[in-house]
């Protein structure tokens, strides 16, 4: 039990030094506008250590998280949610690696990005049917909940965005640097839609590590 206890504290330790490594890019680099500018782009600018420290402490957080959860979760569903949020960590830790011009940043994007969201849902519903864990139910699901939406945001944001450069004549994707500005008539939200999905997604790991604590 100690030995989970100091796991916690590290996965909040890690998740809230992530974030302010994030908030830090904000101020370091202002060239990239939060607004349609991915955060994976921060590595083109002159910060590229802060930003692989920002991921690499995410995909740890991620990683301690499971862990913690493996050694608590009663049910084959659970197992698999904490498998799905280890996953998540490697991919995490590979964003962190292999950088947005990297071939294998594409894998750690589908690694880190899409199972985040199955994993919390099925540990917080196994979790809440345990006594303890069910005091804390409305946190534990608002938390999880909140992934998925954050996930979905991002998703149409960045439909949207293409969609947008598509009818403005602009070529943009892997393969092409990103324009300077914004074009006229293109609605650009998907910057920030990337960093709520990232708060969302490290806010679980933090509501799952304090309320471990709080027993």
């Amino acid at each position: 039990m100690e030995n989970l206890s100091i796991i916690a504290m590290l996965t909040i330790a890690t998740g809230i030094t992530s974030l302010l490594c994030l908030l830090l890019l904000h101020f370091t680099s202002p060239e990239f506008k939060p607004g349609w500018r991915m955060v994976s782009e921060y590595a083109l600018g002159k910060n590229k250590k802060t930003l692989t420290i920002f991921f690499l402490l995410w995909g740890a957080a991620s990683i301690l998280s499971a862990c913690l959860l493996w050694n608590v979760t009663t049910s084959n569903w659970g197992s698999l949610g904490a498998v799905l949020v280890f996953v998540t960590g490697i991919g995490a830790i590979s964003g962190g690696l292999f950088d947005v011009k990297h071939k294998l940043h594409g894998l750690a994007f589908f690694l880190g990005v899409p199972f985040f969201p199955i994993g919390a849902l099925l540990l917080s519903y196994n979790l809440i049917k345990n006594e303890s864990w069910n005091n804390h139910q409305t946190p534990l699901l608002i938390s999880a909940h909140l992934t998925w939406i954050g996930l979905a945001l991002m998703a149409s944001s960045m439909i949207l965005l293409f969609s947008g450069f598509k009818k403005a004549g602009v070529a943009f994707g892997p393969n092409t640097d990103p324009p300077d500005n914004l074009p006229g008539g293109v609605i650009g939200i998907n910057g920030y839609a990337n960093r709520f999905l990232i708060v969302c997604y490290i806010a679980w790991l933090i509501v799952i590590a304090k309320t471990y604590l709080s027993f």
